[in-house]
């Protein structure tokens, strides 16, 4: 068959045509001894150029062959193969698909026979018939021979298109059961003793439970033991677990054969922690005691397959009732969507865009939205009971709990993964899920898929699209049939019923279902665009509400916006269209109270949550904010309008700040949550209080223009102080302010103090003045002589009364002064003034210290309301804001005249430059600055939740359990962040002892 030199022969056009990718060595292949006789028959050409992988196939012919033990034996396989098409078929097929049963043939020559024929009944085997194939293994060794031959045939079925997927996995299932029975009659073959001590029963789980294995896959077991009439059930116990452990060595161990696939008793009681044995009582006790959501979600697939039948009958009767229960469960929708995600988590970065089974849009997708509906429905519908995947989709569709088309469309997806999650594994029949990058073996796989024209492109277009729709439907599976249940559409579909509906709203979280149908209703029935937008919407956005602590909220607030937007072209185009908006806006509307109020009383804000236009969640900067409030203030008649301008900006940005904060807290599916905790606590602080610096510079600037014009008869200058002018104000703080001014040029001081009194008065009223807009509260409370004193005076009179009459805890407070708004040259002055006082050259005296000691216990022991747990007190409490900004303050005051860093008005900053300075150990400032953020998280929590300040953890469970949801807890872990809170303050109030109350001087 040599051809002339430069031309290609015909034969190996031909081959390349048959799509054998390596023509040369398929000649000389075909060259071989072994294939005299069919070198020229077309026949065989055509049937190798069907194969998933031609070379492959015509490889393992040679050397099937090669093996046969006679000349005769090898022509009855050539004269069988040219004269039978099926045997052709199957055996070529298998060849092309699998080198490790290529293998298998080779050492077992004689195996190709079981092939030759099928009867009607050898078309789709069960138990029995494997059990028949198995019958002669006598040990570990023939028992993988066996298993091999009958795997062979379900392959051979499997390629040829003879079964589909369906029917592949239910036979590998059915031959995972009769090897289970094989091998534990092995092994009480080996034990007689043990076997007669004991009832032991086989419970398969998993894949092998639900009829749908793989080719490999580890067979999950639950074993449950008993003991025979007249033994001890220690002893029978302790037989049973021999027998056990005996029976999964023979299918997992490794020999000349190879291993049949591993054992995996994991889902048993305690996993691997607990007994491998356990009696029904055992383990009725542990699961009505102990077990987890995910425990009855995997007994979904329980099956007695192996030894005493009855028993294991008995189990699944028993834990039946317990796993249709588990829908009743608190957070039992939350948990198993978490135990999902934390699936998705665990997946290295490397293999994510290649994991059929456990990435996103695989098959772990479908089989967890199947179940989790099984387990909310099952209990009262019976038909949805089934442990296989596509029976039970079937089934729910079929009821109505899932749209048709949305089952067709999973149905289709489900089994082309699977089909190609068998394909990989089938190649060198190994346990993997993972999509090869190899570009040939993507060709055998898409050929094997019967894709032909183009099968790398074309499998993973194929690929793409499957998973395209199972991660697009997964979760609106859950959530799509309630709109069905309440929109007032097309007939011609099963419905979801009340009942169910009202039962998966429970199952959600909804405390009023009842309620939440109804709003279901008016926001998804009709034929408006309005209606059709928010039909697409509400799936996902349901499981978003879902995902918080207060799902009812969510949705009430949701229909409130809509109600006053829905009419608005760019509300629903912003929802539609704008990738991060609509979790945005779930996450906002069911995170508390104040953001969804503040949103209500001007629901165009709702832009802000978008990517676009309308400015996204990033804090804008004062200059900006001050630009904007004094621009809005000249174009407005009069003070009262213009003031009532700044505050409708207040109000605005603080929802921008409010769902910046609950965004970066909660996380979404693009973005996780904020790590870094104190990177949230300032961006709130420092929008917060810029915020409010650029409102009170607006309102002087309105107040100054409707009484005086453009000047006032004196310069006037606003103080920020505490929070304020630490940069760290809360949502719910006042603003802590000193009013100074200083009379112009030529103008009586009496005038002048009088004009500043009437611009403090003015600004006061206007912004407390009742709106739509939250107020202001000014609190100039910290000025000379407290509340007994003027609320404005010069700079003449601070300067006399701080030389004469301070006292050590306005010194103390000057610590976070800082100018906000006014006249800046005169707000200069005035630091340069309270320098010395805040920053002693000298420190502080030893009497000082103890002043300021006395103070903190008194301001404890006097403001610390009745009742309250102090350990659970956000500022006053031990370890809380107070015990750490006082100690931080009193290294100000003694060392911040040497220490330039501490000369700052901001806690962490202060905090920081000690720890350089070496006033402190770096661990004990990581406890204080830990402690700090974790008090100011507390307190912008609760506020965001409740809608109203305060400084300990609220007591309602539902308003508790958003708090833990902000600070990263989940569902049913409240008592973890009460722990985690006194926990992070006890450890820092140990450092305050050493710091602020101990004797060393620092």
């Amino acid at each position: 068959m040599t051809a002339a030199p430069g031309r290609r022969s015909s034969t190996f056009t031909r081959l390349l045509r048959h799509g054998f990718t390596d023509a040369s060595a398929a000649e000389r292949l075909l060259d071989s001894p072994e294939l005299a006789l069919l070198r020229d028959d077309p026949v065989l050409l055509e049937a190798l150029g069907a194969t998933a992988d031609p070379d492959l196939a015509l490889l393992g012919l040679v050397r099937l062959l090669e093996a046969q033990q006679s000349p005769g034996a090898r022509r009855e396989l050539l004269d069988t193969l040219i004269s039978s098409k099926p045997l052709r078929d199957r055996l070529l097929g298998v060849l092309g698909a699998s080198t490790a049963l290529a293998d298998h043939l080779t050492r077992h020559p004689d195996d190709w026979q079981a092939l030759v024929m099928y009867e009607a009944y050898d078309l789709h085997p069960g138990v029995e018939e494997f059990e028949a194939g198995l019958a002669e293994a006598a040990d570990p060794v023939s028992l993988r021979v066996a298993y091999r031959r009958c795997l062979l045939s379900i392959a051979a079925r499997d390629v040829c298109g003879t079964t589909g997927v369906a029917e592949s996995a239910a036979e590998l299932a059915d031959l995972a059961t009769a090897t289970l029975r094989a091998a534990l009659g092995i092994a009480e073959a080996a034990a007689p003793e043990d076997a007669g001590l004991c009832r032991l029963a086989v419970i398969a789980m998993g894949k092998c439970g639900g009829h749908e294995l793989n080719y490999v896959s580890d067979v999950d077991v639950i074993f449950v033991g008993e003991a025979t009439e007249g033994t001890d059930e220690t002893k029978a116990v302790r037989a049973a677990t021999r027998l056990a452990s005996h029976m999964m060595r023979i299918c997992s161990e490794t020999t000349v054969e190879g291993s049949i696939w591993p054992v995996d008793a994991n889902l048993r009681p305690e996993g691997r922690n607990g007994p491998l044995v356990r009696t029904l009582s055992s383990h009725l006790a542990y699961y009505q005691r102990w077990a987890k959501t995910w425990e009855f979600q995997a007994l979904l697939k329980a099956r007695p397959v192996a030894g005493d039948l009855d028993l294991g009958e008995e189990y699944v009767a028993a834990v039946q009732p317990l796993v249709w229960k588990a829908a009743e469960r608190e957070n039992f929708v939350p948990d198993v969507q978490k135990m999902r995600r934390r699936v998705v988590e665990n997946i290295p970065v490397a293999e994510v865009d290649r994991q059929l089974k456990l990435g996103p849009g695989g098959l772990r997708d479908v089989e967890f939205a199947v179940q989790l509906l099984q387990l909310v429905h099952g209990r009262a519908d019976t038909s949805l009971r089934s442990g296989t995947t596509l029976d039970a989709l079937k089934a729910l569709a079929a009821g109505g709990y899932v749209g048709r088309a949305d089952a067709a469309q999973l149905d289709e997806a489900y089994r082309f993964l699977r089909s190609l999650e068998h394909r990989i594994q089938l190649f060198r029949l190994r346990r993997t899920h993972l999509v090869p990058e190899d570009e040939a073996e993507l060709r055998r796989i898409g050929r094997s898929l019967g894709l032909r024209k183009d099968p790398v492109a074309d499998l993973h277009r194929e690929w793409r699209r499957h998973a395209g729709v199972v991660r697009r439907l997964h979760e609106k599976l859950f959530y799509r049939p309630l709109l069905d249940a309440v929109a007032q559409l097309a007939t011609g579909e099963a419905r979801l019923s009340t009942e169910a509906a009202r039962e998966r709203m429970v199952a959600l979280g909804y405390a009023d279902p009842a309620s939440a149908l109804r709003h279901l209703e008016a926001l998804a029935s009709g034929v408006t665009r309005k209606a059709a937008i928010q039909r697409t919407l509400l799936p996902v956005l349901l499981g978003w509400f879902a995902d918080s602590a207060d799902p009812d909220a969510g949705l009430l607030n949701f229909r409130k916006v809509s109600d006053a937007l829905g009419k608005t072209p760019w509300y629903l185009r912003l929802l539609r269209d704008e990738g991060a908006a609509a979790q945005n806006l779930a996450r906002v509307l069911s995170a508390g109270r104040l953001a969804p109020d503040l949103l209500m009383r001007a629901p165009e804000a709702v832009a802000l949550l978008g990517d676009g236009d309308g400015g996204g969640l990033e804090p804008r900067s004062r200059a900006h904010l001050e630009q904007e409030i004094l621009a809005a203030v000249k174009r407005a008649d009069g003070g009262a309008q213009a003031v009532t301008a700044a505050r409708g900006v207040r109000r605005r940005e603080l929802f921008r700040t409010a769902a910046a904060d609950i965004v970066g807290s909660y996380g979404t599916e693009e973005q996780p949550a904020e790590a870094d905790q104190g990177a949230l606590v300032d961006r709130v602080g420092g929008a917060v209080s810029d915020l409010t610096a650029a409102t009170l510079a607006g309102t002087l600037r309105a107040v100054v223009r409707d009484g005086w014009g453009d000047d006032l008869p004196t310069r006037f200058a606003i103080i920020g102080m505490g929070r304020f002018g630490g940069h760290e104000l809360g949502y719910g703080s006042d603003a802590d302010v000193l009013f100074v001014h200083e009379p112009r040029d030529g103008v009586d001081e009496r005038e002048a103090s009088e004009a500043a009194s009437k611009v403090v008065s003015e600004m006061r009223r206007l912004l407390q003045i009742s709106s739509a807009d939250p107020p202001l509260l000014i609190d100039a409370d910290l000025r000379p002589e407290g509340k007994s004193g003027p609320l404005v005076r010069t700079l003449k009179s601070y300067e006399a009364y701080y030389r004469r009459w301070a006292l050590t805890w306005e010194s103390h407070a000057l610590l976070r002064a800082e100018p906000v708004a006014g006249d800046e040259e005169l707000g200069r002055r005035f630091i340069e003034l309270i320098d010395p006082l805040r920053y002693p050259a000298d420190g502080l005296a030893d009497e000082a210290v103890r002043e300021i000691r006395r103070l903190k216990a008194r301001m404890e022991s006097e403001r610390l309301p009745r009742g309250a747990d102090p350990k659970l007190h956000a500022k006053l409490g031990p370890g809380g804001l107070s015990d750490v900004e006082w100690t931080v303050q009193l290294m100000q005051l003694r060392h911040g005249s040497t220490e330039p860093g501490l000369r700052t008005t901001r806690t962490r900053e202060a905090l920081a430059a000690a720890r350089i300075a070496g006033l402190l150990a770096d661990e004990d400032a990581a406890i204080l600055d830990e402690a700090w953020v974790l008090a100011t998280r507390v307190r912008n929590a609760v506020m965001l939740v409740r809608g109203r300040a305060a400084d300990t953890f609220p007591s309602d469970p539902r308003e508790l359990a958003a708090v833990g949801r902000y600070l990263g807890y989940g569902p049913g872990h409240v008592g973890d962040m009460l722990d985690g809170y006194r926990r992070t303050a006890r450890r820092a109030r140990g450092v305050v002892e050493e710091l602020f109350y101990g004797a060393a001087e620092r």
